[in-house]
């Protein structure tokens, strides 16, 4: 491709452009000049009123139910609905059918989307076929790509099963991704436990399953000195946890859902089973530690946790509905919405994601590759089911008015535009 980003906002604190306002002409995939002005004729010239540039952003724990459930998404509709969001990388858990517990299916994966517009990775599962029983093939996967390890929707409960997977990750310099949740407190909890699951009538899931679990793998950690990525923090005591491990030094990271940033447990009064979610929705309390948690760098990057799920899946009663709801094409409009655009809600996007699963940092300097996302975070907009790019439409915020729109994203010599 050959255009030219016209009077864009650059968000990069990596390159010596941040902060300013310039002309990028990208030619076959790599930005061959950066100028307060560019006029050549002939080239596709991109523009919005309020357009910002950023380094392409990446998303550390995100499902595609592709091999086994296609129904609910494909590779070729997750990638339209990651590019739409705004994504050029994302990684994708082993809860597939068969699960991604072999290099054949790393492999399957990793060429099915080779080349494309958005960077479809999978994790490999720490257990075969997630069930958290004897070790998968972690080095063959490894050997074939991949770099990141968990049992995805099935963390780990076995300490001695974690406590091999860290011992590995450490010798093979790769990553473990953990959600935090005890299954034998949380087991039959469908909301958070609290005043609200009485009021409903519904199972609660108490904070300490997860907090129990983050207090677990923590002592782990420090056991085994490796490292390790907890994802979905919804308590506030559970952050402070963390907090104090980094503090100590131990090699430990956290992301935190967009949805989980935006709504808290009494948005669920009216049953919505799109907001049947795990880890559950928690309460006021716990929300607003999280959104200052993203503020004082507490919390160091956005993992959406895309979960598509077919009609049936949450068409039905609460109890029976199954948990997650799509994230990737609101992600950054609920974001924004959640705790106000500044520069550095780009670097949970962007740097921080990137250095925690040691992917290469695209700057945006000339002569670097195109890996772009480009975004108006002043936008106002509705989010609409017919401009869903996703196959599965389970999302809470459909017909909701929301602030910041992305406009695209550049990568692999591509260009999809969102708006």
């Amino acid at each position: 491709m050959k255009a030219i980003l016209k009077k864009c906002r650059i968000v990069d604190p990596t390159s010596k452009h941040h902060g300013k306002t310039c002309d990028i002409l990208i030619e076959d995939g790599v930005i061959g000049q950066i100028s307060s002005e560019i006029n050549i004729s002939g080239i596709e010239e991109i523009t919005s009123p309020n357009l910002h540039v950023s380094m392409g952003w990446v998303d550390l724990f995100s499902t595609i139910p592709d091999p086994g459930n296609e129904q609910r998404e494909t590779l070729k509709s997750g990638a339209a609905s990651a590019s739409q969001g705004g994504f050029t990388t994302v990684f994708i858990t082993p809860n597939t059918t068969p699960t991604i517990s072999t290099k054949s299916q790393v492999e399957y994966v990793m060429g099915s989307n080779r080349d494309g517009l958005v960077d479809i990775l999978p994790i490999g599962s720490i257990t075969k076929n997630c069930q958290g029983k004897e070790l998968a093939e972690m080095y063959d996967m490894n050997n074939s790509g991949a770099t990141i390890f968990s049992d995805g929707w099935n963390p780990i409960q076995h300490p001695n099963m974690m406590i091999k997977a860290l011992l590995y990750a450490m010798a093979n310099n790769t990553l473990i991704v953990q959600i935090p949740d005890e299954q034998d407190i949380s087991a039959i909890g469908l909301v958070n436990e609290g005043i609200i699951s009485t009021q409903m009538g519904l199972p609660g899931k108490p904070s300490i399953a997860e907090e129990l679990m983050i207090s677990r793998d923590i002592e782990l950690l420090r056991y085994t000195g490796s490292k390790l990525h907890i994802t979905g923090v919804s308590t506030e005591k559970g952050l402070e946890m963390i907090k104090k491990a980094k503090a100590e030094g131990l090699k430990i990271t956290c992301s935190v859902t967009p949805y989980h940033l935006y709504f808290q447990e009494e948005d669920l009064h009216n049953y919505d089973t799109n907001l049947k979610v795990n880890p559950p929705i928690r309460n006021r309390s716990d929300r607003d530690a999280l959104r200052k948690g993203i503020l004082d760098g507490s919390i160091d990057c956005i993992a959406t946790h895309h979960m598509p799920m077919h009609w049936d899946d949450k068409q039905c009663e609460f109890e029976y509905a199954k948990y997650g709801m799509i994230g990737w094409e609101t992600c950054f409009s609920v974001l924004v919405e959640s705790v106000g655009y500044a520069d550095e809600l780009i670097e949970k996007l962007t740097t921080k994601p990137r250095s925690i699963a040691q992917l290469k940092t695209s700057r945006i300097e000339e002569g670097a590759s195109a890996c772009l996302t480009l975004f108006d975070p002043s936008i106002d907009h509705e989010y609409a089911k017919e401009e869903i790019k996703s196959i599965s439409k389970n999302s809470p915020f459909i017909a909701k008015t929301l602030k910041g729109k992305v406009i695209g994203i550049i990568n692999n010599n591509k260009f999809n535009r969102s708006l």
